[in-house]
C-alpha cells in the first residue's frame, strides 16, 4: 500500500461505526507502540488516530483486513462497481449481492484490464489483491493477472 491508500484506509477505519470492537483493538495495539496510555489514545482525533494506526509497521492480519474492506467500501466503490460489471456480476455500488458468487473465471483478465485502463495501477492492484487474500477460493483466477502485481497490461516476450 502507498502512505496516501495506508492514511485512507486508517481514516475509513476510525470513523466505522460498526468496528468499535476493531478499534478498541487498534487502540490497545497504538498504546503498546507508541507508549501511550489507552485513555489518551481513544481521546485523540480521527486524524491523529489515523496517522498513528497508519504510521504501524505491522498489525493482525483481521484489523488489517477490515480496514482495507472500509477503505475500499469508503474510497473505491466506483471501481470495485466497474470491476464487477465487467464481470457481469450483481452489485449494489460495488457491493456483491449474492454472497455465493462464483465469477466466470474466462472474464476475469479483462475485467482486470478494464479497470487498469480507468484507475491508478496501485489501487488496482490493491482491490484485486484484496479480493484475492479475502477469498482465495472464489477469486483465485486474479492470481495469475499482471494488475494484480501493478501491471496494467499483460507483459508479453517477443
Amino acid at each position: 500500500m502507498t502512505s496516501d491508500q495506508r492514511l485512507q484506509a486508517a481514516r475509513a477505519f476510525w470513523l466505522d461505526e460498526q468496528a468499535a470492537d476493531d478499534q478498541i483493538q487498534a487502540v490497545m495495539l497504538i498504546s503498546q507502540r507508541k507508549k501511550f496510555r489507552p485513555k489518551t489514545v481513544r481521546s485523540l482525533d480521527t486524524d491523529r488516530k489515523a496517522r498513528h494506526l497508519a504510521g504501524l509497521a505491522s498489525m493482525p492480519d483481521a484489523l488489517a483486513g477490515r480496514a482495507l474492506i472500509l477503505y475500499h467500501m469508503a474510497e473505491q466503490r466506483p471501481m470495485m462497481a466497474a470491476f464487477l460489471d465487467a464481470l457481469g456480476v450483481k452489485h449494489e455500488d460495488g457491493v456483491i449481492e449474492d454472497e455465493a458468487v462464483k465469477p466466470d473465471p474466462s472474464k476475469i483478465a479483462a475485467a482486470a484490464a478494464h479497470i487498469a485502463a480507468q484507475y491508478p495501477a496501485e489501487n488496482v492492484s490493491l482491490y484485486l489483491s484484496t479480493l484475492l487474500c479475502q477469498d482465495p477460493e472464489t477469486w483465485g483466477g486474479l492470481a495469475e493477472v499482471p494488475q494484480l502485481h501493478g501491471n496494467p497490461t499483460p507483459i508479453t516476450n517477443p
